[in-house]
């Protein structure tokens, strides 16, 4: 199998179970049976939309409140990425979520780091393929009442940018209340300060929420499927070699599509949209990356050459020094 990367995952949709059962210890919280638990963190088939989708981020929330609670994470994840087969990834989470018990963004985003850290040290001590290099990009939140949050959120990044910190998004419900243009003012900024983003957007909201993003000049759209709706669209970030992070299982479950073999990742491929595979959240909807490729080679007889477009273009895209670049291209 070629190597991985994956440029759109959630951290707290992402708790393996065997660390949330850690937690779950250690916080003194009753245990339950793994049918329970997969209610708390999972997703079912018949999920109605988005925001029922991000009901089932609350519990992990709840075990995500300390230090030791966020380094622990980072570290079983990667190392659960890594028995995957990825060789880079961009975990993104929102400092704001993680400061209810008195923590501060900048503390939250310590943890983290530390976390990845003591992977990296474990890798190397253990090392015996291509190895997984991780970086971070900061959400801000769609919510009420939390601009300046999401401006702490905007500093925060920028103070541990390129100290495993990459990059920015805009995360959250996606509705009319939210409208991406009213956070203008956060991306103008982000800018100034020289920090990469990407933007949610063609999910729940279609292509106009996705045009709303190009305005404020992201070159990297979360999802972005429905882009396949509007024609002028799909010129549009063509030409404008806008890059797509698409994911497929997480949009089912969403109900953006009914079945996968609708999923327009390879029609896209041919018109020569930069899109990417990669899994959102792989506890929520149950999955992970080697499961998006093999689930769209059955269904939309996706080439072994697609997914080596896949990956290059995921390169490109990535928030990554050119010199972590050209050691990802180096791998196939």
């Amino acid at each position: 199998m070629q190597p991985l990367i994956d440029i759109h995952l959630h951290l707290d949709g992402s708790l393996p179970y065997s660390t949330v059962k850690k937690l779950m210890q250690i916080h003194g919280i009753p245990p339950m049976t793994d049918m329970q638990l997969q209610s708390h963190l999972s997703v079912s088939n018949d999920c109605h939309d988005l925001n029922e989708y991000l009901e089932k981020f609350a519990f992990p929330l709840t075990l995500m409140q300390t230090q030791g609670d966020l380094e622990l994470i980072v570290f079983d994840l990667l190392k659960e990425l890594k028995q995957q087969g990825l060789v880079y990834v961009e975990i993104r989470f929102a400092p704001q979520l993680h400061t209810q018990n008195g923590l501060t963004q900048t503390e939250v985003v310590q943890a983290a780091i530390k976390g990845r850290n003591k992977f990296l040290n474990w890798q190397i001590k253990n090392e015996s393929t291509a190895p997984l290099h991780a970086n971070f990009l900061l959400c801000c939140m769609r919510m009420k009442n939390n601009h300046q949050e999401n401006e702490e959120t905007v500093e925060v990044a920028k103070k541990f940018l390129n100290k495993g910190v990459v990059g920015i998004d805009l995360a959250g419900a996606e509705t009319p209340e939210f409208a991406i243009h009213k956070y203008k003012d956060l991306f103008d900024k982000a800018r100034s300060y020289h920090i990469p983003y990407t933007i949610h957007a063609g999910e729940a909201m279609g292509p106009e929420s996705m045009k709303e993003a190009l305005a404020l000049k992201t070159t990297r759209i979360g999802h972005g499927i429905r882009c396949s709706e509007d024609e002028e669209l799909v010129k549009t970030i063509v030409k404008d070699k806008i890059t797509l992070e698409c994911c497929a299982t997480s949009n089912l479950n969403t109900k953006v599509f009914d079945k996968l073999d609708d999923y327009p990742i390879k029609k896209l491929l041919s018109e020569d949209v930069k899109v990417t595979l990669n899994s959102d959240n792989m506890t929520v909807s149950n999955t992970n990356l080697p499961f998006e490729y093999q689930q769209l080679e059955k269904k939309t007889d996706l080439t072994k050459r697609d997914e080596r477009q896949l990956y290059l273009n995921a390169v490109r895209a990535a928030f990554c020094s050119e010199e972590e670049k050209a050691r990802l291209r180096s791998l196939i």
